[in-house]
């Protein structure tokens, strides 16, 4: 019998792969909970065109061979050019030397954790967070706290500096190794962070000696609905510029899920090469293939004609979800959530004696109801409320996106 390491035995069942069975196993479940990308708008032509003019360049098929671990610099030169048109002032250089191609970005999730972490430190999270990557977390062994957040979902600041001052006087600092955001149509809340936020957390941790790696996931920011977010990223912000930064996206769920191409941007030279080192015992680079027609589309123009197609198409699933929800009297009954301007969720508050939970009567209400959701005690690092819960309008089209939000109603309607 084998005798596992530590990680092997902390290894648990991905929360994720149970709510995909539980869709899998009963065909006529609407599942709201994964956050897949919708199969209507996937595109076929622009990806069979990429791989036409793929195959008829002349020379070697260099795309269908091996790649550099760092990725394609062809696409790196593209990627950093088009970060830079949106973020003037940034050295598109710099950008593309420290920028390298993932396995989605949740791949360069695990490896800035890995590079970084050690079982027992702390990362600080945003609170709601991405709940595949608080799974991630607990299975280093690496605790998870909550950014302190007001009444409307804003961050604390003065709630953070009491927390670092509380952290440094019981001698917890020196574990402290990163902040994680998501801060542009989060996921799970929708929220975005404003300029000053994110200023005002650079001057906090600052303030308090907390000086460490910051991970800015921008993996929904080219989602939007009317209008891009207008703040900045970390890597464009003066208050950020003496913190390790590592800014993650994806050409994943702007284009096509099932690439699974991600990237990151590390402007710290050190953790940049530690990460790289490890994603070479990973996979010595990611699949060459993909990021050649990844590259294709954004040459030619395809991401952007696709990106035209998707923002309105899931703008109005976004509305069908919402008017559904609020149609069928959620809101008489004392749930609450706002409409998100980007992004793939809405995020609901229910009653607070209401249990959600994984394992709550109301979650097997649902699931017997014929309806699938995230429960959104998942997504909390600490101090884990039961009574919230994300729903996905990627995948489902419209009208049963209409009838996915009967059935919840239904179902919460007995539970009043």
């Amino acid at each position: 019998m084998p005798v596992f390491s530590a990680l092997g035995r902390r290894a648990r069942p991905p929360t994720i792969a149970r709510l995909m069975s539980l869709a899998l196993d009963n065909p006529r479940l609407l599942s709201l909970a994964a956050g897949f990308t919708d199969n209507r708008t996937l595109p076929v032509a622009a990806v069979q065109s990429a791989v036409a003019v793929l195959a008829a360049s002349p020379g070697e098929p260099e795309w269908l061979q091996y790649g550099a671990n760092q990725g394609r610099p062809r696409l790196r030169e593209l990627l950093a050019a088009r970060l830079g048109a949106v973020e003037p002032g940034l050295d598109v250089a710099a950008v593309h030397r420290e920028l390298f191609v993932t396995n989605g970005s949740q791949q360069a999730l695990y490896l800035a954790m890995q590079a970084l972490c050690d079982p027992g430190d702390i990362v600080l999270v945003d609170r709601p967070s991405y709940f595949v990557f608080l799974e991630l977390l607990s299975g280093l062994g690496v605790e998870a706290r909550s950014l302190p957040v007001d009444a409307a979902g804003k961050l604390d600041t003065p709630a953070l500096g009491a927390q670092l001052g509380a952290m440094a006087a019981s001698g917890e600092r020196a574990r402290l190794k990163a902040v994680y955001l998501v801060s542009y149509f989060s996921n799970p809340s929708g929220r975005s962070l404003d300029a000053a936020e994110k200023n005002a957390l650079a001057a906090t941790l600052a303030a308090h000696d907390a000086v460490v790696p910051v991970i800015e996931d921008a993996a929904y920011r080219e989602l939007w609905f009317d209008a891009p977010h207008p703040a900045p990223s970390l890597l464009a912000l003066p208050a950020w510029a003496k913190f390790p930064r590592l800014w993650l996206s994806t050409l994943t769920k702007p284009f096509a899920t099932g690439l699974k191409a991600g990237y990151g941007i590390c402007t710290d030279a050190d953790w940049l090469a530690r990460m790289l080192y490890t994603k070479g015992h990973h996979d010595f680079g990611t699949a060459n293939f993909n990021q050649a027609v990844c590259e294709q589309a954004l040459a030619g123009g395809a991401f952007d004609a696709h990106l035209a197609v998707i923002r309105p198409a899931y703008a109005r699933k976004m509305h069908a979800l919402h008017g559904a929800l609020a149609a069928a009297g959620l809101p008489a009954r004392g749930w609450r959530w706002r409409e998100p301007a980007g992004g793939l969720y809405l995020w609901l508050e229910a009653p607070p004696a209401l249990d959600t939970g994984l394992d709550s009567a109301f979650c097997r209400a649902c699931v017997e109801a014929g309806v699938l959701y995230v429960p959104g005690e998942l997504c909390f690092g600490d101090a884990v409320p039961r009574n919230f819960v994300r729903l996905s309008y990627g995948v489902l089209a419209e009208p049963d996106l209409t009838e996915a939000a009967r059935r919840f109603a239904t179902v919460a309607e007995k539970f009043v």
